[in-house]
């Protein structure tokens, strides 16, 4: 099975120096070293929490987006992310030293500060705080998931109670922002470091289901590659890459949980890979095991032609394979693999042909959502379980009869969708079409739904039952908002006038 980052035990400067040399030029090699250096005496004679010493943080978390094959002034900024907040050097010094780009990433995450759980009005502040951050520069949040991964990995070395809280904090937001994010490797990475402390019985149980069926799996699943690989080539077809992927450990426990922990109904534990290089080959490649082999219905799933609204773009389908065993293959591109495994940190991918990375118009797109989020729902939150709901929750993507992606909480109603439309859409919605048939307001719609709402025009306002119902803070919020302006123009009507004097 194959895993595209491989976290580290221990590191050097020498192993990072080792892994920049498959990407990066001299000079940079030698503005690394220069920010090691820089760093490690700042920290001089200060230890982490484990006993070890302090620079090794910093080091780790460079080495982990080394691994990305990111560029290099994220690489360095990394390195010194911890310098002003940790030692008397300042923030001028490291402009005069690394330049002013590598100052702001470092401004950025000294901004956003040690995130911790000092009740939920300081826990929300700290998360506005995040989203202002990614917002103005999304290379602050990829840093601090990488200073989260370390902190993660050297957990052991803290207190049980302290252990809990970070993973638990690791869990429920850095995880799911790393998937809106579209980062599907550091996702996995998070959730699976921060399950055993958050559920550790859980933990055992899903690891030991995990390993008993990759063990059994596996000698079968190399020989389905080989002959995928052979009729693939037969076709013509050149084949990139074709490799086993085993399902994260808490993603596996998400679905065990769904299926009553039958371990016979989920089937993509493991799953087989293909990588091609254009996106005719990707439709090429899925007629072909086809034609090998039986697909399941309703298995078949294109997020070519309908992406995530996180950006994922594959194709999968799960087929009947030798001997009746089933099968989940995952199709796609390089540049739809890199997409889906490290999401918006993709763009600053470090190409020495190219030059170095620029922002690029989706992430121009992602700090508008960001920013949106920060402005219509952390300001107007009072609670954190209204946050996991809103932002945090699993998400669900819909459709507009035009075709247009809605981004939903799971098990957001018709009733959530149009409110996401429009307030007066919500205010007025009086039906709802879901794939052309007529469904109740309360429906829970599911991942490719296509919706329509049924408007009335001469419709009041909503009903106050729906709050029993809707999931989302805006839903509720505009509900709410009705219901008080009615009260406020009740109580208007009966309350006497005042005198005129």
């Amino acid at each position: 099975m194959k895993n595209q980052i491989v976290l580290p035990k221990n590191v050097s400067l020498d192993s990072l120096i080792d892994e920049l040399k498959k990407y990066c030029v001299k000079s940079d090699l030698e503005m690394v070293r220069l920010a090691y250096d820089f760093a490690a005496d700042a920290h001089k004679g200060q230890l982490r929490f484990n006993g070890e010493p302090y620079i090794i943080h910093p080091l780790t978390a460079a080495f982990i987006l080394a691994l990305m094959r990111i560029d290099i002034s994220i690489i360095i900024a990394a390195l010194l992310h911890d310098v002003p907040e940790d030692t008397g050097i300042t923030l001028d010094e490291i402009e005069k030293k690394f330049g002013q780009d590598v100052a702001n990433m470092v401004k950025g995450i000294t901004k956003l500060g040690k995130l911790k759980y000092r009740g939920v009005e300081r826990y929300l502040e700290n998360l506005r705080k995040m989203f202002v951050a990614m917002a103005e520069d999304i290379r602050v949040m990829i840093i601090k998931f990488a200073d989260r991964i370390h902190n993660l990995l050297t957990l052991e070395a803290q207190p049980p109670n302290k252990q809990y809280r970070i993973a638990l904090e690791s869990l429920e937001i850095y995880a799911p922002i790393a998937n809106r994010l579209g980062m599907g490797e550091f996702k996995g990475i998070l959730e699976d470091l921060s399950f055993k402390y958050v559920f550790p019985k859980e933990y055992e149980k899903v690891k030991e289901l995990s390993d008993a069926t990759i063990a059994e799996e596996g000698p079968y699943l190399e020989k389905i590659m080989v002959e995928t690989k052979n009729e693939l080539k037969k076709a013509g077809l050149k084949v990139i890459d074709i490799h086993g992927r085993k399902k994260k450990l808490y993603s596996f426990f998400q679905k065990l949980k769904q299926r009553n922990w039958e371990v016979d109904q989920i089937h993509d534990i493991v799953a087989v890979r293909v990588l091609v290089p254009e996106i005719s080959d990707c439709y090429a490649a899925l007629g072909i095991i086809h034609k090998l082999w039986r697909p399941l219905k309703g298995r078949i799933k294109d997020f070519i032609s309908q992406p995530k609204p996180n950006g994922y773009k594959s194709l999968h389908t799960t087929v009947f394979c030798d001997d009746g065993r089933v099968v989940e293959f995952q199709i796609r591109t390089l540049g739809m693999h890199e997409e889906a495994e490290f999401g918006i940190a993709a763009h600053w991918h470090y190409d020495e042909k190219k030059g170095p990375p620029r922002a690029s118009a989706k992430d121009v797109g992602w700090a508008k959502e960001l920013a949106r989020i920060q402005k219509e729902v952390l300001n107007n939150l009072s609670d954190l379980d209204s946050l996991k709901i809103d932002f945090f929750q699993n998400r669900i993507f819909v459709f507009t009869p035009n075709g247009d992606v809605i981004d939903l909480p799971e098990n957001a109603t018709p009733v959530d969708f149009a409110y996401h439309i429009h307030t007066d859409i919500g205010n007025k919605c009086n039906g709802s079409l879901v794939n052309d048939q007529m469904v109740s307001l309360d429906t829970a719609l599911r991942s490719g739904d296509v919706v329509e709402v049924i408007v009335d025009k001469n419709r009041k306002g909503p009903s106050r039952d729906w709050l029993k119902f809707v999931k989302t803070h805006v839903a509720k919020q505009h509900i709410r908002q009705y219901f008080n302006t009615q009260k406020k123009h009740w109580l208007a009507t009966i309350l006497p006038m005042p005198l005129k004097k």
